[in-house]
């Protein structure tokens, strides 16, 4: 399975430089057995008994993850409500790490990063596949924001990582890409004996206290719209000022009325019309962007660019 060349000498957390090895013309050398990797990401049962996984991580089911100093997190939502990834939002940039379903047989990352390469290219990025510490690597450059996808595959899984920041942020060496790496490097995953589909994303699931937190806020900005939409329909049911209701039109000096017709008066609502009122502002959502789920849609498309 892919993952990461050996690294000799490295202190946990950190990640050695790594030197770009193609064997063969169809990249096959950049693909590493996930059995040579020494660090992580780690399977959760290759953990030493009596190590807590979530001691030291964010913990979200799934896939557990340390968080970056001055980091914050950004939770996207699912149309039903359910949380879809949590992204970490840095200085620099954006890292999503999310963990997939995969086969026994390795393989699963080269066919999704080709599959990423060729997407991006039909939205007209630069496209390039580069050699890191766990394998291949897709980067792109796009109008709104540069790429860098990395994977790595364990047991009947694959961990995906995005790196998404400004033109020149996502490049070899910068403070985003050794953040991501950093992270992915003390990374578990948990994907648990349930059978899930190949390439599926395995469920997330919210600490208890991240889940208070981000049902107070939704409820705290649901009550902020609710009373600034009564308070717009309110000002529009309002006459402006200086401006007096318009009354029946009187006839003009020396004219009568023509017979059978009754001067008019000021117009009333028709039955059952009532006043328009203002239509309330949507709720926004709690990402910007992306990042993302499911086969369908382009990569840009799934990230929100």
């Amino acid at each position: 399975m892919l993952g990461r060349r050996k690294k000799k000498g490295t202190a946990p957390g950190q990640v050695s430089e790594y030197v770009e090895e193609v064997d063969a013309p169809d990249g096959s050398g950049l693909d590493v057995p996930f059995d040579d990797v020494e660090g992580g990401p780690y399977d959760v049962s290759d953990l030493p008994e009596g190590v807590e996984p979530a001691a030291t991580r964010l913990d979200l089911g799934s896939v557990l993850f340390p968080i970056p100093e001055g980091a914050q997190l950004q939770v996207e939502m699912s149309p039903d409500g359910t949380p879809q990834a949590v992204h970490l939002v840095t200085q620099f940039g954006r890292i999503t790490v999310s963990a997939y379903a995969a086969p026994k047989s390795p393989g699963q990352w080269r066919e999704v990063a080709s599959e990423l390469a060729e997407s991006l290219r039909g939205d007209n990025a630069e496209v390039g596949i580069e050699s890191g510490p766990w394998g291949r690597e897709v980067v792109g450059v796009t109008q709104n924001a540069d790429l860098r996808f990395i994977g790595v595959e364990g047991p009947r899984w694959m961990i995906r990582c995005v790196v998404a920041g400004p033109s020149g942020n996502v490049a070899v060496g910068s403070p985003l890409v050794e953040i991501a790496r950093t992270v992915l490097d003390d990374t578990v995953v948990r994907r648990g004996d349930d059978p899930h589909p190949v390439r599926t994303p395995l469920p997330v699931v919210l600490p208890q206290a991240l889940a208070e937190q981000l049902a107070a806020a939704q409820q705290q900005a649901a009550a902020q719209q609710q009373a600034a939409a009564q308070q717009a329909a309110q000002q529009g049911q309002q006459p402006q000022q200086g401006q007096q209701p318009q009354q029946g039109q009187q006839p003009q000096q020396g004219q009568q009325p023509q017979q059978g017709q009754q001067p008019q008066q000021g117009r009333q609502p028709q039955q059952g019309q009532q006043p328009q009122q203002v239509q309330q502002p949507q709720q926004p959502q709690n990402r910007p962007e992306p990042p993302r789920r499911g086969e369908s849609g382009s990569a840009m498309q799934q990230l929100g660019l």
